[in-house]
This record gives C-alpha cells, sequence and structure tokens, in this order.
C-alpha cells in the first residue's frame, strides 16, 4: 500500500468535499498508526520471542476492556 495519496481523481469516483477528505486523512493516519503498533509487537516477538505468559493479560480481560474502549468512541459512517 502507497504511503502517498492520488494525485489525479480517477473517472469514475465521487470527489469528496474538503470536510469529508480531511476526516478520511484523519482516520487513514489513525488506522496507520494502529498498523504500526502491531507490527513493531510482531517485530519484537521475531527478535526476542514469545513473551512468558505469567506476564500477560487474560482474553477476558482483554476483551472487556477492548469491548469498553469500543462503547466510548463515537460512531462512525463507512
Amino acid at each position: 500500500m502507497s504511503q502517498q495519496p492520488a494525485t489525479a481523481p480517477a473517472p469514475d469516483r465521487q470527489p469528496l468535499d474538503e470536510t469529508a477528505a480531511t476526516s478520511v486523512r484523519a482516520y487513514a493516519a489513525e488506522q496507520r498508526a494502529r498498523v504500526d503498533v502491531l507490527a513493531s509487537v510482531l517485530e519484537d516477538i521475531a527478535a526476542n520471542g514469545y513473551p512468558a505468559a505469567e506476564s500477560g493479560v487474560l482474553w477476558a480481560e482483554a476483551r472487556d476492556a477492548h469491548l469498553a474502549r469500543l462503547a466510548d468512541e463515537q460512531p462512525r459512517v463507512a
């Protein structure tokens, strides 16, 4: 995937107004940051191996915390 935005509009696309385009760019940056975090975790595992089970978080606790974060987020329109 390219880090560069498309420079010319595609012929069969409906252009966005500036506010919508800014919002989409912000969302893309947020998603790119999340992927960067995942990549750094995977690189750490590759370099150092899996972390000890005792240092982890139980699946149910991680799930509940994630669901609570999702409930606090603003709704988004696809």
